[in-house]
């Protein structure tokens, strides 16, 4: 977004024209833009104002996913919104910084400002750098839409230039697409480039640096804790934890809002922590099969939580984790296996007739077998109410392929505890 097309939004006439295409989007026809573009227009609103106002009006809606109610006032792009850290991610960091005893941060790489508003949020007052005009300017009004201009200075500079010196953390998150806006996956065209955060890491001791989930443990920096963070079992980011803010080798951070939201008492947020060099246990298929999380799979913890449930591997390289009991574990997700065979078109297709299955979910790890093309092949009968689901599950098991056929096991739900029934008082005549 053009700093110019920002400062038409933050009048009282780009006020009212956001307020318009939020209540046109909403509306029966709001999936249509042009006649939500039409109604503008007709509101009186000018063109280049109305697409504005209905570009930001759409971005809105999509972050409310990752910034909650707020994003009905900040300022987004498309690129930003895909790229910021979900509130509640950059909450919990934030709030392991305020714990950690740093009341000052430089934020070098900003963005649209989500660490920074959190770190904010936590009492900490931010430094924020960010190289592209536009979304500096987009992070200072996301600041001030948030109250917390007064706790974030903004500011539009080359993060390489900046005296982190005076600051009590250093918090980076490199951007990871070229400047076609295409996502990166080589270290090196990041920006600024991990050379540069390498180099940081040992300038500032206590710098936190923010990476994507498949990125190379070669690069993790030495003597740093590795963490991955995941909300609602998809994997989000890792983070580095560099200095003193490092207080173990792995650590496999699982939030769950929406189950602590629906349930109560249910937990908001387990972690699961370790060297990453636990030694495995291989053994036979057994009753249940465990999937981990993907980030207990990326902090290599499997071994880690395979102790937590008595588990063991069928097969070394391949991170399905089996055992004798169910244990509810927020770490993984749990099968029980019904059926063990050697992959075979034929009798897949055999036994899923005698089973009666018609609907059916296909997971696979070391398998080279196309899950959607194996699903055509199955030629699965499907009949209205007929027919019981099941899992399939292609893998490996001591090397060989193998296909196990399984039924979820459902997590206990967390009891919510009885009110007790208070006694009714007499009442006099």
């Amino acid at each position: 977004m053009h700093p110019d097309e920002l400062a038409a939004l933050r009048t009282p006439e780009g006020a009212a024209a956001l307020t318009a295409a939020t209540q046109v989007l909403t509306a029966p026809t709001g999936g249509d833009p042009l006649a939500a573009a039409s109604a503008l227009r007709t509101a009186g609103v000018s063109p280049p104002l109305a697409a504005a106002a209905l570009t930001q009006a759409t971005l809105r809606a999509r972050a409310v996913g990752k910034f909650g109610p707020v994003a009905g006032r900040m300022f987004f792009t498309r690129t930003g919104l895909e790229q910021a850290t979900r509130a509640v991610v950059a909450d919990r960091r934030a709030a392991r910084l305020r714990a950690a005893g740093v009341r000052t941060l430089a934020d070098l790489g900003c963005g649209l400002g989500a660490d920074t508003l959190a770190a904010a949020r936590a009492g900490i007052r931010v430094y924020a750098v960010e190289a592209d005009p536009g979304t500096a300017a987009l992070a200072a009004a996301n600041a001030h839409a948030a109250g917390l201009a007064d706790l974030v200075t903004v500011t539009c500079a080359d993060a390489t230039t900046i005296d982190v010196a005076g600051y009590d953390a250093v918090f980076c998150d490199p951007a990871r697409r070229s400047g076609t806006g295409r996502r990166t996956f080589d270290p090196d065209s990041y920006s600024p480039s991990w050379n540069f955060v390498r180099a940081l890491t040992e300038r500032v001791p206590r710098t936190v640096v923010k990476a994507a989930p498949g990125i190379d443990h070669a690069l993790i920096p030495p003597g740093a804790e590795a963490e991955w963070v995941s909300v609602d079992r998809d994997v989000v980011e890792a983070a580095f934890w560099c200095g003193p803010l490092a207080a173990v080798g792995r650590r496999a951070t699982l939030l769950r809002p929406e189950r602590a939201a629906n349930h109560g008492t249910g937990r908001a947020a387990v972690e699961l922590t370790g060297d990453g060099a636990e030694p495995v246990s291989v053994g036979p298929v057994r009753r249940y099969l465990y999937d981990p999380d993907g980030t207990v799979v990326r902090s290599h913890l499997v071994a880690a939580f395979a102790a937590t449930v008595d588990g063991a591997l069928a097969d070394e390289s391949i991170a399905y984790v089996y055992a004798d009991t169910h244990v509810d574990t927020p770490y993984a997700r749990c099968l029980e296996i019904t059926d063990v065979l050697p992959f075979s078109l034929k009798r897949l297709r055999t036994l899923l007739r005698e089973r009666g299955v018609t609907r059916l979910e296909i997971l696979k790890r070391g398998s080279a077998l196309d899950p959607a093309q194996l699903r055509r092949d199955l030629r699965l009968r499907t009949a209205a109410g007929a027919g019981v689901p099941a899992s399939l599950v292609l893998t490996r098991v001591a090397g060989a392929p193998t296909v196990l056929l399984a039924q979820p096991v459902q997590p206990v739900q967390p009891v919510q505890p009885v009110q007790p029934v208070q006694p009714v008082q007499p009442v006099d005549r």
